[in-house]
């Protein structure tokens, strides 16, 4: 192994090893999560179900070997005769995507500076951010239609006559990493999730610079530059409905993850990889020792947002080298001719519902507790209610995150056990090739849940 990797693991080991014994204190949510409570779980507990539960699973799906059932379970669909239907309301949905996108603008300019009681603030982090995303994994992928910035793009394009121009290929998806990890860390650093006017502000930017480049360089800037359009198309692989060219068909959740035609090129793997990442960062952000290694560090006059945005890049890249390292030791247990960086694409689709689990897990209670405040707002936008209408959720929802996550991490186990067998030949190879990648998905099990079993802070707003 050579000096620079073996430094870059040990650096992640620091990293990692901060975020797993750090004390407990906030799982962050858009800074609405403190009117919230979730219940914790034992620590204990946290351990047992989630590693256990994602090893044990590995050493069940390892009896199921027969290629033919694993093809027959990814290929069932049921054809839904919904595509006409859902292509004449597509212009209607296309612009009431607009329509809401304005809503926020003008809710956060002009709405209550109360953030549970501001309509533009609950849209985007209540209806949107968790309520949107967890549709698009679980039921169907609407961002195509719905994307109110492609909408604005295409008619600005229709009336200024420009042709797009091409993106630099050896760009690839790189410029969609790096905003995907920087809008998390300024949802983080920023007040943008809980300032009803700096939230306008921030989506008028974004909106100008999307538009802007989507009529410069036209649907490519969708798949490769914006890291929202992405981060729903990845989501989308999992969902049960998928738009194919026999129209709209209904297949077992995650069959298009499991059938992903080819390996991952290393920006898209990137990519996958930080939005694991992105999870973590999150909940890692709100603990007590984050808050306590931050202040020291803003007491020798490093300024908070730098240390923020520094740990935030290394964190990723630490990610990123520990799957690498899996990949190549995933090649060299399976004694493949394949490259490691085949290797390495070719089991990145199998990230995506640990992803979606922890998403799920982290933003499903926040979702049912802010959804009365979000309706509410909506049928006052402009006068806040006496009180904000939030929902208890019982003392057993608690349990339902941590299986949420376990969850997740099994739809997981499963997509990487049915592509091993097209990538190897033979029944060892394909179990041997997942020994390392089993090995990380325990890890980042028990990272998840750790994270998503802390105590929710008192009301921040």
């Amino acid at each position: 192994m050579s000096r620079p990797l073996v430094r870059a693991l040990r650096l992640c080991a620091v990293v990692l090893g901060a975020a797993t014994l750090s004390r407990p204190v906030v799982a962050h949510a858009g800074s609405l999560a403190g009117s919230l409570r979730t219940v914790p779980a034992p620590f204990w507990l946290v351990l047992l179900s989630g590693g256990g539960v994602v090893g044990v699973s590995f050493l069940f799906s390892s009896f199921v070997t027969d290629t033919e059932t694993l093809d027959a379970v990814a290929a069932r669909r049921l054809r839904l005769g919904l595509t006409a239907v859902a292509d004449r309301f597509r212009p209607v949905v296309r612009w009431a995507g607009v329509a809401v996108l304005a809503g926020v603008v003008w809710a956060g300019l002009t709405g209550p500076r109360i953030p549970l009681a501001n309509l533009a603030v609950l849209t985007v982090w209540v209806g949107w951010w968790a309520g949107f995303t967890m549709s698009t994994y679980l039921v169907v992928n609407l961002w195509p239609v719905v994307n109110p910035w492609r909408t604005l793009a295409r008619g600005v394009r229709r009336v200024v006559g420009t042709e797009p121009r091409s993106l630099p290929e050896r760009a690839g998806a790189w410029p969609a990493v790096v905003g995907l990890v920087v809008l998390v860390w300024v949802e983080v650093v920023s007040p943008v999730a809980s300032d009803p006017r700096a939230l306008a502000v921030a989506v008028l930017g974004y909106t100008a610079v999307t538009v802007t480049g989507a009529v410069r360089y036209g649907p490519s800037w969708f798949e490769r530059v914006d890291p929202v359009a992405r981060v729903f198309r990845l989501y989308g692989l999992l969902a049960p409905i998928q738009r194919t060219d026999a129209g709209l068909t209904l297949r077992v959740p995650g069959s298009a993850l499991v059938r992903y035609p080819d390996s991952m090129d290393g920006d898209d793997v990137a990519f996958v990889v930080a939005l694991l990442w992105v999870t973590t960062y999150d909940g890692v952000v709100a603990t007590v020792a984050w808050q306590a290694t931050q202040a020291r560090v803003a007491a020798v006059g490093v300024p908070a947002w730098l240390y923020s945005l520094v740990f935030a890049f290394v964190g990723f890249a630490c990610f990123l080298a520990v799957y690498r390292l899996a990949a190549r030791l995933a090649r060299a247990t399976a004694d493949t001719y394949v490259t490691a960086r085949f290797v390495a694409g070719w089991f990145a689709p199998a990230l995506l519902p640990i992803a979606a689990g922890y998403h799920l897990a982290h933003f499903l209670g926040y979702f049912l507790g802010l959804s009365p405040a979000l309706v509410a707002a909506a049928s006052s936008p402009l006068s806040p209610p006496a009180a904000v209408p939030v929902l208890a959720l019982p003392a057993w929802f608690g349990g339902v995150q941590l299986a949420l996550v376990v969850g997740g991490h099994l739809v997981a186990v499963w997509v990487a056990h049915a592509r091993s067998f097209d990538a190897f030949p033979g029944r060892l190879q394909p179990l041997r090739s997942q020994y390392p990648f089993v090995a990380v998905t325990v890890a980042y099990t028990v990272t998840s849940l750790w994270v998503v079993a802390q105590p929710v802070a008192q009301s921040l707003t």
